[in-house]
């Protein structure tokens, strides 16, 4: 919504600008995909470590509290 918000202001104060950044919006969004990709597998990288770090804690019955 603040995405929409900002382009129809950028629309009213400059609109070929606003036209130009709505036809290059696609490319970027491709370009971003493998950025994307990386952030996902660190994340499931850094979930690994830390379910190995815990298993022997889980293995001897710690359970959070809250």
């Amino acid at each position: 919504m603040l995405t929409l918000v900002g382009w129809l202001l950028l629309f009213v104060l400059c609109w070929p600008l606003a036209l130009l950044a709505l036809a290059l919006w696609p490319l970027l969004w491709l370009m971003s995909l493998p950025f994307r990709l990386v952030g996902i597998t660190f994340d499931a990288l850094f979930a690994l470590l830390k379910a190995v770090l815990f298993l022997p804690a889980r293995i001897l019955g710690y359970r959070n509290r809250y």
